[in-house]
């Protein structure tokens, strides 16, 4: 099968220096493509000077922009993407790959607590992980890592969906699971980044991952949320019910409210179901 590595870069030349020779040594016969995000350094010449497939933007569009970009351009049958500012080992990338021929269409590399840019966010990774696992009933390891390998054609179902920004690990994982697509985890090791400083602004990106977690949660199953939260506004009715009717002996009408709420967010729920049946209508 044919092989295409996809790296985004946005101002990561001196980070391409270091990956684009041991990428090509690991992966001699793979198509390497580097998307220029509206760089102002020498990426673009970088890349080509190694022999990689430039493709240029004439202005930042976002990283997940640069994978969509690569991931239409590509010929190959799979898809590898990784970082291009050396984090990522290319000696790895064949682990991945053999895990596909067990079966699976998406194998994500999973960094340990070792493997993280700092303790906090490790820990909103860890609680990343937790969620995602709860919403899909699926072991989730590392569920932001854009160390990853997929098959092209299973990949490209979901480009309409990914963001354009740093959050389109977390978007692809989950319309995966959802479209029963099988997804592996291998540990992978983690180097320090090579050039400038990290693109991702840990307190404003991290709210984002995390609303788009449950934006993603209400298209892979809304009543894994709606649901509970309908139930606890429901119960809160009665609680304070009980709670009026015995200190006061009436029904009041926060009482009613909260009934009113529970009913309502059930029916969202409800609603929420069949826009999500209709989004993969192609199940």
């Amino acid at each position: 099968m044919r092989i295409s590595v996809i790296l985004p870069a946005k101002n990561e030349a001196e980070g391409l220096r270091v990956t684009l020779p041991r990428l090509r040594a690991a992966m001699p016969d793979a198509e390497i493509i580097v998307v220029d995000d509206g760089s102002t350094d020498d990426t673009a010449a970088v890349a080509a000077s190694h022999g990689a497939r430039v493709l240029g933007s004439p202005y930042s569009m976002g990283n997940g922009a640069a994978i969509k970009r690569g991931a239409r351009a590509a010929g190959g049958d799979l898809l590898v993407f990784m970082d291009a500012d050396g984090q990522h080992d290319p000696a790895e990338i064949p682990r991945l790959l053999a895990r596909l021929d067990e079966g699976y269409d998406m194998v994500v590399g999973a960094r340990d607590t070792t493997g993280q840019a700092s303790a906090g966010r490790s820990a909103a990774n860890g609680f990343y992980n937790r969620l995602a696992t709860w919403m899909t009933g699926h072991r989730i390891d590392d569920l932001t890592s854009g160390f990853r390998v997929a098959r092209a054609d299973r990949f490209r179902e979901f480009l309409h969906l990914l963001p354009n920004g740093f959050s389109y690990p977390t978007t692809s994982t989950m319309a995966f699971f959802r479209s029963a697509y099988p997804v592996a985890y291998v540990p992978v090791e983690v180097a320090r980044r090579v050039g400038n400083n990290s693109h991702i602004r840990p307190i404003k990106d991290g709210i984002r991952f995390l609303l788009i977690i449950f934006k993603i949660a209400t298209l892979y199953s809304p009543l894994k949320l709606f649901l509970p939260a309908a139930l606890l506004a429901f119960f809160l009715g009665i609680g304070y019910y009980a709670y009026t009717f015995v200190t006061e002996h009436r029904f009041t009408n926060m009482s009613m409210l909260l009934f009113s709420a529970g009913v309502i967010i059930f029916f969202i729920g409800l609603i929420s179901e069949q826009i999500t049946n209709l989004t993969y209508r192609r199940d």
